[in-house]
């Protein structure tokens, strides 16, 4: 309708205004219009409707735009007129099998591919991994095309934005060249202008550019890491070299170990567990460079990385290995290693899937995660790791007295005696627990004895375990357990411990 620009409902509400003049002859003013009927007709709601009355039928993105009934006269007269009309139905469907190339052009910028042998290529580097489920993505929104309205014989584009659209998509199949081309979003309507190039304009029921509003690194196929779903080992070379071996059988005091060195010493099932997960969800999105050369890897410390982390695994029956290289920016650990404080933010580090020609940057607190490699973080932190169900008796010795606590049990319950008189268990309990590495040492002891506990177990493996505690200084005791330098742990855990045997002894 020429003389009416529009960005919604607009066109929409001049043809029922139009067709309701037909039927009840010309409005002499905007007061007369029957809001019920306009809504029948248009499908918007009354309360919309009478706001758009009180201000004219008018919208004013780029300035005031007024529905006058001289114009809506001028919709009669027309030679040829618009004709808008309600449409629901399937406008455009482009089988995406069918499709031999897609080219978009945005904002001055161009992306073009097509489909090969081994699939989808990018037109201006057939070296870039084009994701085809990405490509799948952006061909489904033209199968089964809809539009919510239909304005048939467009005349003036700019109406829609569409004589200088947002983006211009052309689809190739070996039979024909689709044109799409995408204009202003009607804020009003919620939905976008469209032409296909059969005449006509569609609101459509989904906006394409969702999709096509993608840049080149958002196309690319990124490495997939695998979800590991039965992990057998998993071996670190870095500063510590050693493997973690997956048994069921191994021999542990906590009924929950599964995971192992390869000399076996037990390891925490979740803390390994922890650590896989952290390689399963690491985000692999952020590429430096999807072809690299000696010189980047080198750049990027990768030529010799800190750690590579290889993830022996079976998925649905099949065995398979997953490895990951991991380093920092060399020149920056460099200039690191002199400073005292870090933030993860100021962090470059980076990471590449086995032999793979993209190189990913990964954020300071990935680098950090996964370079908590060691033995000792992987193990228990515990200095008693076991069930405390299977403890039977305790020999206590604490400022040189000795102490034997011993237990009855009685089905699933167990009492505990000093000395023949009932006792409850729980502080000591509760403090054995807590006893807690705070840093792992081999250190020998040299200051005096605290406290040592010798725990009998009902255990086939390990029927008896010592722990003694030594003073260090005011804040750390030294953890050695079964006459082996453990951990310094805080000192007012082994206070805890202490009053707890203590409240035992006066009882």
């Amino acid at each position: 309708m020429k003389g009416i620009q529009s960005n919604g409902f607009l066109p929409i509400i001049a043809q029922a205004i139009a067709e309701m003049e037909e039927l009840h002859g010309e409005f002499a003013g905007i007061n007369e219009i029957n809001l019920a009927e306009l809504g029948r007709r248009t499908g918007i709601s009354r309360a919309k409707l009478r706001r758009l009355k009180a201000n004219g039928f008018c919208e004013t993105p780029h300035g005031l735009i007024i529905v006058c009934l001289a114009a809506l006269a001028a919709l009669h007269t027309e030679e040829k007129q618009e004709q808008i009309k309600t449409s629901g139905e399937t406008v455009l469907s482009i089988e995406p099998a069918k499709v031999t190339a897609l080219s978009w052009e945005q904002d001055g910028t161009t992306l073009s591919f097509h489909r090969g042998d081994d699939g989808w290529q990018y037109d201006d580097d057939a070296e870039f991994p084009v994701s085809d489920s990405a490509m799948d993505a952006l061909l489904e929104q033209f199968y089964g095309f809809g539009a919510s309205f239909t304005i048939e014989n467009a005349e003036d584009l700019s109406q829609y934005g569409l004589d200088e659209p947002t983006c211009t998509i052309t689809l190739t199949t070996d039979d024909e060249t689709y044109m799409v081309k995408l204009g202003d979003y009607s804020t009003m309507d919620s939905q976008r202008y469209v032409d296909i190039g059969d005449g006509n304009v569609y609101l459509a029921a989904s906006d394409p550019l969702d999709a096509y509003d993608v840049e080149l690194k958002d196309l690319i196929a990124n490495d997939d890491v695998p979800y590991f779903n039965e992990v057998s080992q998993i071996h670190f070379a870095g500063s510590e070299d050693y493997s973690v071996i997956y048994d069921e059988n191994g021999k542990s005091i906590c009924a929950d170990d599964v995971y192992f060195t390869a000399d076996g010493k037990p390891l925490d099932t979740s803390r390994v567990n922890s650590y896989i997960s952290k390689l399963r969800y690491l985000a692999l999105t952020d590429y430096v460079t999807y072809k690299v050369t000696e010189a980047e890897l080198s750049a990027c410390g990768l030529d010799d990385p800190e750690l590579s982390v290889s993830v022996d695994y079976t998925d649905d029956g099949t065995s398979d290995t997953f490895v990951l290289h991991i380093s920092r920016d060399p020149t920056e650990k460099k200039a690191a290693a002199d400073a005292e404080d870090e933030d993860d933010t100021d962090i470059t580090a980076y990471a590449r899937v086995g032999d793979s020609k993209i190189i990913y940057q990964i954020s300071g607190s990935s680098y950090h995660s996964l370079m908590a490699a060691g033995y000792n973080d992987l193990r228990h932190q515990e200095i008693f790791s076991g069930d405390f169900d299977d403890v039977t008796g305790i020999d206590v010795t604490l400022d040189g007295e000795a102490y034997t606590l011993t237990s009855q049990k009685d089905g699933k319950e167990r009492t505990w005696l000093c000395e023949e008189a009932e006792i409850e268990i729980g502080d000591l309990q509760d403090a054995l627990e807590a006893l807690t590495a705070e840093e792992f040492t081999s250190e020998k002891a040299a200051g005096q004895q605290e406290i040592s506990l010798t725990l009998h177990l009902d255990h086939e493996d390990e029927p008896e375990l010592t722990i003694t505690l030594y003073r260090c200084d005011g804040s750390k005791c030294l953890a050695v357990v079964d006459g082996k330098s453990v951990a310094y742990v805080p000192r007012g855990e082994m206070v805890t411990l202490a009053e707890a045997v203590c409240a035992i002894a006066l009882n």
